[in-house]
């Protein structure tokens, strides 16, 4: 199943949007975001893209302080590029986390992690990062399951306006080195791949 588009008025302003996107009924299990203003329903993801979450998620633990968490479902709200986005993995301290029920602003993030999917990878690879750069999320890790030239992991940081500086990149089997405030190293073979 790949993504699907919902319909909606171009002239409709962001509190409208996040109503419609907070109060409709959507398909259980699936993950409802807003991406460049258009409400966009993917699928759960796949085991393998979990398997890449959990791990991450699994080495973060042992490096972040104690008030911060990391959240899977979370949605983060960037209103200047009508996004309300659920990144597969989202760092930040939990006291700032109280804004509402549904979201918390963009701008609370340390770190955004993003895992493809076949269906939407240019979601991940195009309109997230100039959201989370806009929203000046100081990190954006890119797990590319389906890069062109074989599977890869990305890291972004300096964001400017719309925009990252790629840190590091490397392909699955490398090593990728987080810097500060996490100073940490994943081990990207731990990945499985598609």
């Amino acid at each position: 199943m790949s993504a699907l588009t919902v319909s909606h008025d171009p002239e409709q302003g962001w509190d409208d949007l996040v109503r419609f996107w907070e109060e409709m009924e959507w398909p259980e299990g699936s993950k409802v975001e807003i991406i460049e203003g258009i409400v966009t329903v993917s699928p759960a993801p796949a085991t393998r893209h979990n398997v890449i979450a959990a791990r991450i998620q699994r080495r973060l633990y042992s490096v972040i302080p104690e008030d911060w968490e990391i959240f899977q479902t979370q949605a983060i709200a960037v209103p200047s590029r009508l996004g309300m986005l659920i990144p597969d993995l989202l760092v930040t301290p939990v006291q700032e986390c109280a804004e509402t029920d549904s979201h918390i602003p963009a701008a609370l993030a340390e770190l955004v992690v993003e895992v493809t999917s076949k269906s939407n990878a240019r979601h991940d690879r195009v309109s997230k990062p100039a959201a989370y750069a806009t929203a000046g999320i100081p990190l954006y890790l890119l797990v590319d399951r389906w890069a062109p030239g074989g599977p890869t992991v990305t890291l972004y940081g300096e964001p400017k306006g719309d925009v990252y500086r790629v840190l590091s990149a490397v392909k699955f089997g490398d090593p990728i080195k987080l810097p500060e405030p996490f100073d940490l190293t994943l081990d990207t073979g731990e990945f499985p791949t598609n």
